[in-house]
């Protein structure tokens, strides 16, 4: 399946609380994902708390995108991409 950079722009800082709210608002996103074949992997959240980067699998952009709106997230961008580190070559 593909893998995907997804980044998204807040108004707000982001705010998702280390408690069962933010364990239940996290577990919503994950099922909605579901539903369209979209898998969360990890998110990078930035310094000032307004921009993420998320990583995803999906079979496409749309089914991000569709994702997305039902749960109410922005999408700025999607870029595929593909794993490179620097140990795999040693």
């Amino acid at each position: 399946m593909p893998r995907y950079l997804i980044e998204r722009a807040f108004a707000a800082d982001l705010a998702i609380p280390m408690s069962e709210e933010g364990v239940r608002d996290c577990a919503r996103i994950a099922s909605i994902n579901g539903d369209s074949g979209v898998s969360w992997l990890h998110s990078y959240v930035s310094a000032d708390r307004r921009r993420t980067f998320c990583i995803y699998d999906a079979p496409s952009p749309e089914a991000i995108r569709q994702a997305a709106r039902r749960n109410g997230l922005p999408v700025a961008s999607i870029i595929e991409i593909c794993d490179l580190s620097p140990f795999f070559y040693f």
